[in-house]
């Protein structure tokens, strides 16, 4: 019988992985909540967005875009995903 496997319920929960083999054996014995990909789908199809301007420090916005390329992710994305998931606690009712 196959064990079962942990589920990731943030994506803070995801390590930084130094070489494919650990990430691989990671991902072998972990897997990810689907509420948690589901929130990370992209529903602008349809709808509209708007830019904003926001002005942050330099040192924060490298960190960001530090933190996102280990996630594979674009740092303008992860931001919305972020406030997204902080909305959603925010305002359980919305």
């Amino acid at each position: 019988m196959t064990p079962a496997l942990t589920t990731i319920r943030k994506w803070e929960e995801i390590p930084f992985f130094p070489n494919p083999n650990e990430e691989a054996t990671y991902w072998a014995a972990h897997q990810l909540d689907p509420a948690l990909m589901a929130g990370s789908l992209s529903l602008t199809e349809g709808q509209d967005s708007t830019s904003i301007t926001l002005r942050m420090d330099p040192r924060m916005l490298s960190r960001l875009k530090r933190l996102a390329a280990r996630r594979y992710l674009n740092y303008q994305s992860m931001m919305k995903q972020w406030i997204a998931e902080r909305l959603e606690k925010e305002l359980p009712g919305a």
